[in-house]
């Protein structure tokens, strides 16, 4: 015991004690927080000794310092930051089920606001433990009670040179060990999951600042003949549309609500209560998904990656994945040049296009990105009126924001391309007294069993809107189009939803985690009567060219990566952000094969089948990267499709905006084509009725509606 305290209270002694407290907890992490996949023993090997290397090269950092005092400090310091930024990742990794990277921590500015309670919901007791052995470190080092004296000899530096040439070798070791197991591991870079399964957390954050850099510097050597592949793969990708759907909705105006963390086990789904007694979770928006108006995909899938809502908005306004690191929005929104809905439709058919989100503008960056989307308007937190009562953590809730958006719907010069970006049924879906009206899950998980229902408070809220749309006169002349943004239970808590979907948890795999996915998109047309539900498969990129292609709208010109989803040309094959895919015969989970009729895993596939998801991933891949190309190396800058109006992001200013639009209709007056004009210049606020609690006066029959009209923000 005595040759041990003299061991701790020498530099080198305390220096290798506090690497093997970081090893021991970052393996713990690995165990515990994430899914990694690891198969056998040489892979759980690896996983054991990959933070070792990585941990001995940055604690030696503090070896240099000759002084004892400036040492310690040092290695504090730096056990603090690595403690953070492992820590960091299982907080991100518990609710996106990934990674941090580079771009992730610069723009977490653009993420930050509005987020507090959320983080809370992630926290578990486990999470004392990843942080007690810095707090020994500490009461070691420098507590009276100590059982160790701190020598203050300086130390020579062969120490430290020693100490980082061990990292280094220790490394090497790891990777070779690494591309024994996994040849061309970093060449792969659609799955992170593989990095830190080998190399470790600290590796794969700097291995992603390593390739951000590269991407920026991608952008800047970038020129107009890089332009020319994509030009090709558009052309070589574009889908005919449908002569029976062509122009369907021409002319109207275009109404997107965006159902925040829907997925599409929810259409058609009841949840049996403590009673046995079934109900319904979505009513409505399942009756909008099976009525003869609606062109609805129950083959349909989201396809973001650690942007989710943002990146779900990337995929729909303009037909790009989101980046493979980070938020595309916060690293390309404010600078790059887009070929985007509002644009297409302002060039090609006079719309007057606005966003609708009650919450902060810079969330996601949005406030500049819709900007150099050419979006007229943006109606963030500054335009609605926030109180305790009527906001979630992430924004407004749904019914009151719904309800409030409605003073400016009505002043928009008709048509309009408009989305809504509804919030209230967002992790961790906390419970609303004042709004329950709905049994919970019964699996013991609140996350699960909550969203059912916040999910139907969601539906609720939809319906009334559709109401106020039918009572003023506005859903006849426009298209309304639902879409779930992503998922809403991820895959870390899917095996505790299993038993509501009939499935057994110990046989839930990556075919079904791929299925839970799907979320809903509904395209409807009033008296259209041609509506079906399709088996077609397809994503969030296939949206836009479907949309335009209702409208009447050529897309052959346009640099769209997706395909119309009612043509018969469309390609099928969903390409995930991670490199998975999903196709009407296979869905790939990495390097496992299933077969998406049965779900059953192909366990000993044929050359021939092998061939064929060579292929489809060969394609999907391809797909991707020519996205992140234009992207990465902002190439739209070098192609103007003929006719399509150019934006100066510098133009817009969403300041005022109740102002500027009756501005707008003064000035055409008789012309002006908004619904307060053609209602004879008087408001449509009072025909919205809303049982929100926070607005219905006790009063009442239960039904909100001119009491409650919003006071003009000027």
């Amino acid at each position: 015991m005595l040759q041990l305290k003299d061991f701790l209270s020498e530099r080198i002694g305390f220096f290798i004690f506090a690497v093997i407290l970081f090893w021991l907890k970052t393996y713990l992490v690995y165990q515990v927080e994430f899914e990694l996949g690891v198969e056998g023993f040489f892979q759980e090997f690896i996983l054991f000794i990959n933070p070792i290397a990585t941990t001995v090269f940055l604690f030696s950092i503090t070896l240099y310092f000759t002084k004892s005092k400036k040492a310690y400090g040092a290695l504090f310091v730096v056990y603090f930051l690595t403690s953070l930024l492992i820590y960091s990742n299982v907080l991100y990794y518990r609710e996106f089920s990934d990674f941090l990277t580079a771009s992730t921590i610069i723009g977490a500015g653009n993420v930050s606001n509005g987020i507090g309670a959320s983080a809370l919901a992630l926290l578990r007791p486990q999470d004392i433990l990843y942080w007690l052995d810095f707090f020994i470190l500490l009461f070691m080092a420098y507590s009276k009670r100590s059982p160790i004296q701190m020598n203050p000899r300086p130390m020579l530096n062969q120490y430290a040179v020693a100490a980082t040439t061990l990292g280094v070798i220790l490394f090497s070791v790891n990777l070779v060990l690494a591309e024994i197991n996994r040849p061309q591991l970093l060449a792969r870079t659609f799955d992170r999951n593989y990095i830190v399964k080998y190399l470790g957390v600290n590796f794969f954050t700097a291995f992603d600042g390593y390739q951000t850099a590269q991407n920026n510097q991608m952008k800047a050597s970038a020129d107009e003949s890089d332009m020319e592949n994509v030009l090709s793969y558009v052309e070589d990708h574009y889908a005919e549309p449908n002569s029976d759907y062509y122009g369907v909705a021409e002319g109207k105006n275009v109404i997107y609500l965006q159902l925040e963390s829907f997925q599409q086990f929810l259409i058609d789904y009841q949840l049996e209560d403590e009673n046995g007694e079934l109900h319904e979770v979505t009513p409505f928006i399942n009756s909008l998904f099976n009525n003869q108006d609606s062109y609805s995909f129950e083959n349909f899938y989201n396809q973001v990656g650690q942007g989710k809502t943002a990146d779900s908005e990337m995929l729909v306004e303009s037909s790009l994945f989101g980046s493979p690191q980070g938020g595309a929005f916060s690293k390309y929104g404010t600078s790059n040049t887009f070929q985007s809905a509002s644009q297409i439709l302002r060039s090609e058919a006079g719309y007057t296009s606005a966003m609708f989100h009650g919450n902060t503008g810079s969330f996601w960056n949005r406030d500049n990105t819709y900007k150099s989307f050419g979006i007229d308007y943006f109606f963030d937190d500054e335009s609605y009126t926030f109180s305790e009562e009527n906001t979630l953590e992430y924004g407004m809730k749904d019914k009151i924001f719904f309800q409030e958006s409605v003073q400016y719907l009505e002043q928009l010069p008709q048509p309009f391309y408009s989305k809504f970006i509804t919030v209230s049924n967002h992790f961790p879906y906390p419970l609303d007294e004042a709004n329950v009206d709905f049994p919970t899950g019964k699996t013991g998980d609140d996350t699960i069993d909550n969203y059912f229902v916040t999910a139907r408070y969601l539906d609720q809220a939809v319906e009334e809107f559709f109401n106020y749309l039918k009572d003023s006169g506005l859903y006849k002349d426009s298209i309304i189009v639902l879409y779930g943004d992503h998922y809403g239970i991820s895959n870390a808590r899917n095996e505790s939803l299993a038993p509501l979907l009939g499935e057994n948890p110990e046989e839930w795999n990556g075919y079904n985690n791929a299925t839970m996915q799907e979320v809903p998109a509904i395209f409807h047309v009033p008296d259209a009567g041609n509506g079906q539900v399709f088996d077609t498969f397809g994503g969030q990129v296939d949206m836009l060219p479907t949309l335009l292609h209702l409208l009447g709208i050529e897309t052959k010109d346009y640099v769209l990566m997706g395909t119309d989803l009612l043509s018969e040309e469309h390609d099928e094959t969903v390409a995930f952000r991670n490199g998975d895919i999903i196709s009407p015969k296979y869905t790939v989970d990495g390097s496992v094969i299933y077969d998406t009729k049965t779900g059953e895993q192909i366990l000993e596939p044929s050359q021939e089948v092998l061939d064929e998801v060579e292929q489809l991933k060969t394609a999907a891949n391809f797909q991707l990267s020519t996205s992140d190309s234009i992207l990465q190396s902002d190439l739209l800058r070098f192609y103007t499709p003929e006719g399509l109006l150019q934006d100066d992001p510098a133009d817009y200013d969403y300041q005022n905006q109740l102002e500027k639009l009756r501005q707008v209709n003064e000035q055409l007056g008789e012309e002006s084509t908004s619904l307060y004009s053609r209602n004879d210049q008087q408001s449509t606020i009072p025909l919205y009725k809303t049982n929100a609690p926070e607005l219905v006066d006790e009063t009442s029959d239960g039904l909100s509606n001119s009491q409650i009209i919003v006071e003009p923000i000027e």
